[in-house]
């Protein structure tokens, strides 16, 4: 069981107490003692959008990700010369691009699932009854990215497998707290 399922399991115990049995508490400790934005980026995926418990929700830790993920990708940008910014025009520019890349990598990172087919790549078909291949994502299940030109998109998916390293190396970090 990898470090995300442990996560939303401990999210749905009953119990926290910390026994031979019971190891939810530590899963939620490792997450959160595992430091850096990868705490932060769990805590938005997997805890505030849980449905059956709504007291558990924080609209806030999703603005601070926000906030925290553009600085980081305005960061990059700038790192990487993504756009060269020798007037105020092209400064306000650069700044225009790297908020729509953060949100817009974020919000695909977030929730990543076909629309059309609810992330299971098929479709039924209207006529035979039998599962046709989903046309909006090609049977992969994940939402193509939209955004105005091939410049744009690119840095996008480059700040989501940046994303998904940040949460991989947390769950990583974590892993190791608890032991496993």
């Amino acid at each position: 069981m990898g470090f995300a399922e442990k996560f939303i399991a401990s999210l749905s115990s009953r119990n926290l107490r910390d026994d031979a049995v019971h190891h939810d508490l530590d899963v939620i400790a490792a997450a959160a003692l595992a430091g850096d934005m990868g705490a932060l980026l769990c805590r938005v995926k997997y805890a505030d959008g849980t449905i059956s418990r709504l007291f558990e929700g924080n609209a806030g830790n999703l603005a601070q990700l926000l906030r925290a993920w553009t600085q980081a990708v305005t960061h990059k940008g700038r790192a990487r010369c993504w756009v060269k910014a020798n007037t105020a025009w092209d400064a306000q520019a650069a700044n225009t691009l790297y908020r729509r890349v953060a949100e817009a990598s974020l919000a695909h990172w977030l929730d990543s699932k076909c629309k059309a087919c609810h992330g299971t790549g098929v479709v039924a078909s209207a006529t035979a009854g039998a599962p046709l291949v989903c046309k909006g994502c090609q049977g992969s299940g994940e939402a193509p990215i939209t955004c105005s030109g091939g410049f744009e998109l690119e840095r996008i998916k480059d700040m989501v497998s940046e994303l998904e390293a940040i949460f991989q190396s947390h769950g990583a970090r974590a892993m190791r707290r608890l032991g496993h």
